[in-house]
């Protein structure tokens, strides 16, 4: 799919070198006029957790990503991986292929992984006759690797309008597959090195002044710069691969239907462990050299963002830990912030690899524990019990 417009918007788009740079949402640039977004999340996922599909709930929203791009036939487009959920910004001429890809992969998540996903589509022009824009830039994760960052509160309208049942996509026919390739979930959770692995989620309270908010983001930031890897889940040197039998079905469940999984698992089953072969003897089979893959692999996730607010999956000793939270506590009682934070053990891993040879596989980090999903309920059971008028 060749959209010329398109291309010139993403390629001039602005790069952040500094993540605190973030939040200065004067050099975000809007969507053009046309586009859309995709947006889906898992209904009632904290309770999907509970019952210890939380590898599950991730690679649901990781699919979404997948299964949109692929029929987008690139992977450039910006997105914003929400640990339950996902949100596309979409071209106008990708539009029609982005809905029957996200009917496909709803009836898939459904199928597969017995989970309810919603999912909808709406236009740039409904969220700005709302009062809202879709506002976009890059953040430079790696040399090799850059991620979108939304702002504008478009993108959290559009969710919010989601779960009210508006703009949804109707689940496509039993049987349905979305085109998942590149879609991975091979990697085992990550242990915390520092202390515990936090996610963190901080939005603007209504009120807030952009600057102060601005101010914040700077400060949580820098408190988490101070951690080993930036605070990054995955370890400087990557993390070691291992052959893990939950991790096989996972990504074979992807790859094919029902009744025709036996070759897929195998497959899927020799790939891992050769990875692992060449990562013990360290070495470079076809162009790939498993040490240098799983390093580029850290250097690759997206364990900050902002997405209308700062989304954070940490690795961080009590120290720092105690210093986030006394400054989002100081700025949630001064109205300038409203947020979520929840702690556990282990970080995981799920994957978009294009090809193992490239250097543009992306990984995506939410906590083992709920991660993102159980700051959004602990952020939205905090807003509730304000008094009316405080929100």
């Amino acid at each position: 799919m060749t959209d010329q417009s398109a291309s010139v918007f993403l390629s001039d788009l602005p790069v952040f070198a500094e993540f605190e740079d973030v939040a200065n949402l004067t050099r975000y640039r809007p969507l053009p006029e046309g586009w859309a977004l995709a947006v889906a999340d898992v209904v009632s996922s904290t309770e999907a957790i509970a019952r210890g599909k939380y590898k599950s709930v991730n690679m649901a929203g990781a699919s979404v990503i997948t299964a949109v791009l692929n029929v987008l036939e690139g992977s450039d487009y910006p997105f914003v991986f929400g640990g339950d959920g996902a949100v596309i910004a979409v071209p106008p001429k990708g539009i029609a292929a982005a809905s029957v890809a996200l009917a496909a992969v709803a009836r898939w998540i459904e199928d597969d992984l017995d989970l309810n996903m919603r999912t909808a589509l709406v236009t740039l022009a409904e969220v700005r006759a709302a009062g809202h824009d879709v506002r976009i830039a890059r953040f430079q994760a790696s040399p090799e690797m850059t991620f979108a960052m939304f702002a504008g509160g478009g993108a959290a309208w559009a969710e919010a309008q989601m779960k009210l049942g508006r703009f949804a996509v109707p689940m496509a026919e039993p049987g349905s597959r979305p085109d998942l390739t590149g879609l991975s979930c091979r990697w085992n959770p990550v242990a915390s090195r520092n202390g515990q692995i936090v996610s963190i989620i901080a939005v603007p309270s209504p009120t807030a002044r952009p600057d102060a908010f601005r101010t914040l983001v700077a400060s949580v930031v820098s408190v988490a710069n101070k951690a080993g890897g930036l605070g990054n889940p995955l370890p400087p040197e990557g993390p070691v691969p291992h052959l893990t039998l939950g991790g096989v079905t996972s990504e074979t469940n992807a790859r094919a239907p029902r009744g025709k999984r036996m070759m897929a698992r195998i497959k899927v089953m020799v790939a891992i462990s050769m990875t692992v072969l060449l990562y013990r003897t360290n070495l470079t089979l076809g162009g790939f050299n498993a040490r240098d893959y799983v390093r580029q692999m850290t250097r690759n996730t997206d364990f900050r963002k902002f997405d209308d607010g700062l989304k954070m999956t940490i690795d961080i000793n009590a120290a720092g830990l105690a210093e986030i939270e006394a400054l989002l506590d100081a700025a949630a009682a001064s109205g300038i912030c409203q947020f979520g934070l929840h702690k556990q053990d282990q970080a995981l891993v799920t994957c978009i690899v294009p090809s193992l040879r490239a250097h543009d596989h992306m990984h995506f980090i939410d906590g083992a524990a709920g991660g993102y999903a159980q700051a959004a309920a602990q952020m939205k059971a905090k807003a509730a019990l304000q008094p009316a008028g405080a929100q």
